[in-house]
């Protein structure tokens, strides 16, 4: 309980720090706006949608799913779920068992997030507690999807050279994100007042990557990953505003969209999230926002 409430301290002040510094920094938009040319030769990207924390019985998941299946910009966009399989009032409960069953009926991804009856850092669970929770994560997704997990989110984004290692003998390969909604829960506030700069500003960030040649192209697209937690009930409220947040973002910075501005298939989906996963246990890929300065 005390490393938590630690972590959710130091993530409240990191936030003020950075949110406050960036203002007097050079953006991305003014390092590489310059070269046009460089710009007018990407390809294409395609966003991905993933969501943290679920299922949320409260009804928030549930109005995720229905905007990503009706919206006007893409109807029946296709998302990841890094799911709490066994977390009480998650995925352990009668309804949060019936919303995952609907997430993967509904052509989702379901993935592995926590097999716990809570959020717990893998780090610091007791070893065999977390080898069970691992076994129990998998088992619980098999059984809805027919087939194991290929993705699991360490939570809090944090991982070691052993619980990296506990992942891959089940088969798992962390993908992180380049951009984050960051509307996790912060002491019960759930709100997100600058969501649009702060997408913009850290796709920004990516187009540096893309136009440096760094993220891979699979299907034709540059796959980039965006986190949500549909536990969010603010989320759940603005989710069509955050999916015209993300195509208008692109727009602006010179961002060529594929034809399909999100992924549409299930199989395209998981392609596009193995190509962006950790593939050594020494690498930690830069973080946006505040989880950059805490591990």
């Amino acid at each position: 309980m005390f490393q938590r409430l630690l972590l959710i301290v130091v993530s409240f002040f990191a936030t003020f720090l950075v949110a406050t510094s960036l203002s007097g920094c050079a953006t991305p938009d003014s390092r590489i706006a310059s070269n046009s040319n460089q710009l007018k030769a990407l390809l294409p990207i395609r966003f991905l949608l993933s969501f943290d924390d679920g299922p949320a019985p409260g009804g928030s998941t549930a109005s995720i799913l229905d905007d990503l299946e009706h919206n006007p910009l893409q109807p029946g966009i296709k998302a990841i779920f890094f799911l709490e399989t066994r977390a009480e009032g998650r995925g352990g409960s009668d309804t949060g068992r019936q919303l995952m069953q609907r997430e993967f009926a509904d052509g989702h991804l379901l993935a592995f997030h926590t097999g716990t009856s809570g959020h717990e850092n893998h780090r610091f669970l007791d070893p065999q507690m977390f080898e069970q929770s691992l076994a129990d994560g998998v088992a619980d997704i098999r059984a809805i999807s027919g087939s194991a997990p290929a993705l699991v989110r360490p939570p809090y984004w944090n991982y070691d050279a052993r619980t990296f290692v506990a992942y891959r003998l089940h088969g798992l390969h962390p993908l992180l994100t380049d951009l984050s909604a960051n509307d996790g829960k912060t002491w019960g506030f759930i709100a997100s007042p600058r969501r649009r700069w702060a997408l913009r500003h850290q796709l920004a960030a990516v187009r540096e990557r893309i136009a440096l040649g760094e993220l891979p192209v699979v299907d034709g697209c540059i796959p980039v990953v965006v986190t949500f937690h549909d536990t969010n009930p603010y989320t759940a409220r603005h989710m069509q505003e955050y999916l015209h947040i993300l195509v208008d973002s692109a727009h602006e910075l010179g961002l060529p969209l594929a034809d399909q501005p999100f992924y549409g298939e299930r199989g395209a989906l998981e392609r596009a999230a193995l190509s962006r996963t950790v593939a050594d246990a020494a690498e930690h890929p830069r973080l946006p926002g505040l989880w950059q300065y805490i591990w």
